[in-house]
């Protein structure tokens, strides 16, 4: 199987998707130099993996600030402990209780 410039072009496109275009160019340029002689498109695709994340920034957490209403405010029912979660020593009593039924 033959290694093109096109292969290494889609793997450069697919990394640089979730780039902005200022991130995305400088993240092309830097990918066609750090692969120079590349021998196949899986080690391309290590090479600009770890490349590609230098270039991303990712976006803040602030979306507390944009969510509803209803989940900005600690409520009685977001407050409390999952209704399903029970602590292992009561199931083994449960369990025990049952068995000797």
């Amino acid at each position: 199987m033959s290694f093109t410039t096109e292969d290494v072009d889609t793997i450069i496109a697919e990394l640089g998707a979730s780039l902005t275009p200022s991130q995305y160019s400088a993240f092309v340029a830097a990918a066609h130099a750090a692969l120079g002689n590349c021998s196949g498109p899986g080690a391309a695709y290590r090479i600009l993996r770890g490349l590609q994340r230098n270039f991303f920034d990712p976006p803040s957490d602030t979306t507390e600030a944009h969510a509803p209403r209803h989940y900005r405010r600690p409520t009685k029912l977001s407050s409390l402990p999952p209704v399903a979660i029970e602590d292992a020593r009561a199931i083994g009593l449960r369990r025990a209780s049952w068995a000797r039924r």
